[in-house]
């Protein structure tokens, strides 16, 4: 059930991927960059909502008064910043949403990756309050029904000793202190939390990559101003404690469980906030992941090179000093809890050549489960003289492209990424008449399951990155499908097709 769901989810991602790509060239497209969208959307907030505190009074006479004389008398800046403050924050829920399902979908969030998924869940609970506290702030309609609505959940906790509520009852009853309090809350309390969980959801990482490219990062600051331009964000009117709202523009990426306040009892809300929290964090475990051997070092291989280290997307391997005598000085060695066996230090591994004659093919680091051996007898099998004319199709074994190759009726050799195959091995296979062309079959750059798998292995065959292909090999017998003009094909065996027609011609 919980495959057929990733399938579902890799399809959607696909059918939106492909014309995103086309639009926006591969490295740009938004979908690639989502959790560094957010981030840089939060950027925004940020500095816009400096610029908004400069003038914002904390006191209940005057802080409706501020953000009015923003809006309309300081139009030209303060009603701008005001528009960019909201519509960035919508910007950033939009993200994060999209950012947990394609996680989900491309299930990137089960065995040793539990990690990362379960340290984002407190981020949306960060994320929502600084939100519902700055509707507080402009008090006007709106902010009456958010704080008195939030008032009213959280007094059915049995945490507060007096009644949150009653300070709205009448407008004597409250004090600047709130106001005061919430500005400390939204400016400088919650964002210090949020920028520690951030850095906590990725300091596992390596390499983690919290900027987009400079052109997502201008196009959405364009997009954003205008529509601020266009749409500017105004308030209701002034709160008024002795009558009740009766029209609300709400914010739907922020508001959305309010009207639910109003609906059921607060301990149903509760509930269900929650019932959907928890089975977020229990998710990599419900059902089990399959359990995967972490990549095995083997140091009669390995000369301590580092380029395992430098690869490595999750900061698996390490260097340390030299255990079995020999004049190197350091080994690599693998942190089993951090390994997520997808390959891509195997491919970084110089000693992992295939035209190696003499013994067996061992090399400094590898994947028991799915070895390098293993992959040259993919490559060497059934091999004759018909063989030659033949495209080798590899496939990262849980894309979904892969898998409609297979349904096509296409034999792919499979990889946990495309990141675990050096460069040697598509040399390897030209060079020795066992295929006339190398078609590779994985995740697009920036959509990679493993991070940085597609991006690693476009630069070793672009000679960009150790270990680099040799110039000896003719790079138009290598197509990789996530590339142009290979992407442009909704269907992979068409660009399969049309990569073997290449060839013929």
């Amino acid at each position: 059930m919980i495959a057929r769901i990733h399938n579902i989810g890799q399809h959607l991602f696909g059918v939106v991927q492909r014309p995103m790509s086309a639009a926006f060239r591969n490295a740009d497209n938004p979908l690639d960059h989502l959790g560094a969208l957010t981030v840089y959307f939060c950027w925004i907030v940020l500095v816009s909502g400096i610029w908004l505190f400069i003038f914002f009074r904390t006191s209940v006479s005057g802080a409706f008064a501020s953000v009015e004389y923003l809006t309309h008398e300081q139009w030209y800046l303060g009603g701008i910043m005001r528009s960019l403050h909201r519509y960035a924050s919508d910007a950033a829920i939009v993200t994060i949403l999209l950012h947990i399902v394609k996680e989900f979908a491309f299930n990137r969030y089960r065995r040793n990756r539990w990690f990362t998924w379960v340290t984002g869940i407190p981020l949306i609970w960060m994320v929502f309050p600084l939100g519902i506290t700055g509707y507080w702030l402009v008090w006007d309609d709106l902010a009456q029904y958010v704080a008195i609505s939030s008032a009213e959940l959280l007094d059915s906790l049995p945490v507060f000793t007096d009644s949150m509520a009653g300070n709205f009852l009448s407008d004597s009853l409250l004090s600047d202190r709130f106001f005061t309090l919430m500005a400390f809350l939204h400016l400088i309390g919650l964002p210090i939390f949020l920028v520690f969980g951030v850095w906590l959801h990725v300091f596992r990482l390596n390499g983690p990559r919290i900027n987009p490219p400079r052109r997502i990062m201008a196009a959405s600051l364009l997009a954003l101003l205008l529509l601020s331009a266009i749409y500017p964000a105004v308030s209701h009117n002034e709160a008024n404690l002795a009558t009740a709202p009766q029209v609300l523009r709400l914010d739907w990426f922020y508001l959305h469980v309010f009207p639910l306040i109003q609906q059921w009892s607060p301990g149903a809300v509760w509930f269900l906030l929650v019932g959907v929290s928890s089975v977020l964090v229990v998710a990599p475990w419900a059902p089990k992941g399959q359990a995967e051997e972490a990549a095995l070092v083997t140091l009669d291989y390995c000369n301590g090179c580092e380029r395992c280290v430098d690869d490595c997307p999750f900061g698996a391997v390490e260097m340390v000093p030299r255990t079995d005598g020999t004049s190197y000085t350091h080994q690599a060695e693998v942190d089993a809890d951090l390994c997520v066996s997808c390959g891509i230090c195997v491919g970084a591994c110089p000693t992992a050549t295939p035209f190696r004659s003499r013994g067996a093919l061992v090399p400094g680091i590898d994947l028991p489960g799915r070895s390098i051996a293993e992959l040259r007898a993919g490559i060497t099998e059934s091999h004759d003289e018909q063989t030659r004319d033949r495209v080798l199709v590899f496939g990262c074994r849980d894309d979904n492209t892969t898998r409609q190759l297979e349904r096509a009726g296409v034999r792919v050799i499979h990889v946990n990424c495309m990141g675990q195959l050096p460069p040697s091995f598509i040399d390897f296979a030209l060079r020795r008449g066992h295929a006339a062309g190398v078609f590779l079959s994985g995740c697009g750059a920036g959509n990679c399951s493993y991070r940085f798998g597609a991006d690693w292995t476009d630069q070793r065959l672009q000679r960009l990155r150790d270990p680099m292909l040799r110039k000896r090999v003719d790079d138009s017998r290598i197509a990789l499908a996530w590339k142009s003009p290979w992407n442009a094909y909704t269907d992979p065996a068409t660009a399969l097709s049309a990569f073997e027609r290449s060839l013929r011609s």
